[in-house]
C-alpha cells in the first residue's frame, strides 16, 4: 500500500538543518510545523530565523508530521511554495509605471484551495493585475491549488502580506478604492463606477469579510440574491464582480 512517504517531496523539505539552510538561501517557504513539546537550542535557533523573516509557523502533534513523511523529520517540517510572490509596493508602482489603471483583487482569508485556484483563473483570464492574501488564514499554495488555477497562479502576481488592513492602506494611499464584497453592503454591485484605480476585497467562504476590513472599505457592494440561498460560493461570486470591471472599463474604452 503507498503512503505519502512513496510521492515527489518537491512540496516539503524536513529536518531542522535542511528548514534552516532552506530560509537562510532565501527558498519560497509557505508554512513551518514544528512538533509540539520542549524545544532544544536548534529548534529555538529555527523559531529565530523564522521570526526574523516573518515566515508562518505551526506547532503540531507529532502525528501530522508522521503523516506528511516517515523519514527522520525531526520534528520539523517545512512546507514550500511552488510560486514567488511579490511584493505590494514593487508591483504598484510598477503597474503605474507601465501606464495602467491598477485592478488588484485581494482575499481576506479565503482558504478553500479550489475556490482559491478558481479566483485566480479567473483573475488572470480578467486581466486583474495581483492578488493581495494575508500569511494566515489563506489556503495554502499548493499542487493542488495550481491545479485548480490551470497553471494561471504561475503567471498571477500573489502578493502575500503580513497584515491586510495595512496593505489595503497602502493601496489608498496609493489612490485605489477599495471595494468590499458583503452580503451587509446596501448598494449593488453594477451600482459602482468601476473605472479608476480599485482593488476589490473578498471574504472567507464562511463569515466573509471581517469587520476591521469592513470598517476601512471605500466602498461595499452586493450581489442581489433573489432565491432562497442566502449567499454565492465565493469563486463565483468573485467572477462576477471582476468581469462587471472588465465591463465596465471596455465601455469606457468604446466610447
Amino acid at each position: 500500500m503507498n503512503d505519502r512517504n512513496d510521492k515527489p517531496t518537491d512540496d516539503f523539505i524536513f529536518g531542522i538543518r535542511a528548514v534552516l539552510e532552506a530560509i537562510r538561501f532565501g527558498k519560497d517557504i509557505d508554512k513551518v510545523l514544528i512538533k509540539r513539546g520542549p524545544k532544544g537550542d536548534l529548534i529555538k535557533e529555527l523559531q529565530t530565523v523564522i521570526n526574523e523573516d516573518n515566515i508562518s509557523f505551526q506547532y503540531v502533534p507529532e502525528e501530522k508530521l508522521n503523516r506528511l513523511t516517515r523519514k527522520n523529520h525531526q520534528g520539523v517540517i517545512a512546507l514550500m511554495s511552488p510560486i514567488t510572490f511579490y511584493g505590494l509596493e514593487d508591483t504598484i508602482t510598477a503597474i503605474f509605471e507601465k501606464g495602467e489603471i491598477p485592478f488588484i483583487l485581494a482575499l481576506d482569508e479565503v482558504s478553500d484551495v479550489r475556490n482559491f485556484g478558481a479566483i485566480v483563473r479567473t483573475a488572470e483570464c480578467a486581466g486583474v493585475n495581483a492578488i493581495v492574501i494575508p500569511e494566515k488564514g489563506s489556503a495554502r499554495i499548493g499542487s493542488d491549488a495550481i491545479k485548480t488555477s490551470a497553471g494561471a497562479l504561475h503567471k498571477m502576481p500573489v502578493c502575500r502580506v503580513p497584515n491586510l488592513k495595512k496593505a489595503m492602506e497602502y493601496l489608498q494611499l496609493s489612490g485605489l478604492v477599495l471595494f468590499g464584497a458583503t452580503e451587509k453592503a446596501i448598494d449593488n454591485y453594477y451600482q459602482s463606477d468601476f473605472s479608476g484605480p480599485l482593488c476589490i476585497i473578498m471574504g472567507s467562504e464562511d463569515t466573509g469579510l471581517s469587520n476591521e476590513i469592513i470598517r476601512f472599505c471605500d466602498n461595499l457592494i452586493k450581489i442581489p440574491i433573489l432565491g432562497k440561498i442566502q449567499s454565492l460560493n465565493v469563486s463565483v461570486a468573485a467572477s462576477v464582480l471582476i468581469y462587471d470591471v472588465v465591463r465596465q472599463r471596455m465601455n469606457q474604452l468604446n466610447e
